[in-house]
């Protein structure tokens, strides 16, 4: 588009949307990064409503949509975001409170924190989603990328999911079985304009007590083992899970504290690339490219990110 073209589609969009947007809101606070620019348009999705106003918003403008969970394993460009974002971290009003039913299956929203469904869960006594409280995202942005730590993942407790596809013609809420997502080692079939509105967990009905102790021993571990600060987690894939992994590659080459800018590989876990308070997004992403260029030249393995890049012009 023509910046001519960019701001009568933003006007249009701006126009369906009214009060619901916001006008070149920071994403970087919304990020575990917290560095970035500003979303043209900006969509906080509180009900159902306000997701089919961005749909008919996209449609009438032709404008991309970028969905925002918790902001985990989420870079945006220094310069911005020239769409609608749409944060679903208060989706669970969606979607409805937690739903127990006697066959130990648990409904939340998609915009619920992981960390928090893996606690309430196990004060319930249910079993199997426990790996999921060291996973700083939202439930729908997991089912995407079937998140998993800790020998587990999204894919071995999921029943199925309640999804909205903000670029249908006539947009309904959809529910689809967990073999039709297709779901694979951090990834799955779900597109960009696909949104989780609720997930179904399927559990196992136990005792509070083991519940919470396997809890507090994954946090443990991973304050250990784990840095804090701004990151996003792990940044590449293992390419042989199980047996090659993406921190031993890096490692190898003692990459650790290697910096650009304002952006380092972590001292404590060389799978973790740190960001600066202030810094830029280009410097993450540089120093993203820089080990994956030295880890592909030594080793011949060329890993690939889990970190989505958004508004970088190529954005792969």
């Amino acid at each position: 588009m023509s910046a001519l073209t960019d701001t009568t589609a933003l006007d249009v969009a701006a126009r369906i949307l009214g009060a619901r947007a916001r006008r070149d809101e920071p994403l970087g606070p919304l990020t575990t990064y917290r560095v970035g620019g500003p979303a043209a348009l900006f969509v906080p999705a509180r009900a159902l409503d306000d997701l089919l106003a961005v749909a008919a918003a996209r449609r009438a403008s032709g404008l991309p949509v970028l969905v925002v969970g918790r902001g985990s394993n989420l870079l945006v460009a220094d310069g911005g975001f020239i769409g609608i974002a749409v944060t679903i971290a208060e989706l669970t009003a969606v979607a409805g409170e937690l739903e127990v039913g006697d066959d130990a299956v648990v409904r939340a929203g998609g915009g619920v924190a992981l960390p928090v469904l893996a606690r309430r869960t196990a004060a319930l006594g249910l079993r199997g989603f426990e790996w999921a409280v060291g996973v700083p995202g939202s439930l729908g942005g997991a089912v995407r990328m079937n998140a998993g730590g800790h020998g587990s993942d999204m894919a071995a407790c999921l029943a199925d999911v309640e999804v909205l596809d903000l670029g249908a013609l006539a947009p309904v809420v959809e529910r689809r079985t967990v073999e039709s997502l297709n779901l694979r080692f951090r990834g799955s079939d779900l597109t960009d304009d696909e949104v989780v509105v609720a997930a179904r967990l399927r559990l196992v009905p136990g005792e509070r007590a083991p519940a919470e102790a396997t809890i507090n021993e994954i946090v443990r571990w991973r304050r250990e083992h784990q840095p804090g600060g701004q990151n996003c987690g792990s940044v590449f894939v293992n390419p042989v899970p199980g047996e090659v992994s993406a921190g031993s590659l890096v490692d190898g080459l003692a990459l650790r504290g290697f910096r650009i800018g304002s952006a380092w590989v972590s001292e404590k876990h060389a799978n973790f690339i740190q960001a600066s308070e202030g810094g830029t997004a280009a410097d993450v992403r540089a120093v993203i490219e820089a080990v994956r260029e030295r880890v592909a030249t030594a080793t011949g393995f060329r890993l690939r990110s889990e970190v989505r890049l958004v508004g970088f012009g190529d954005d792969t």
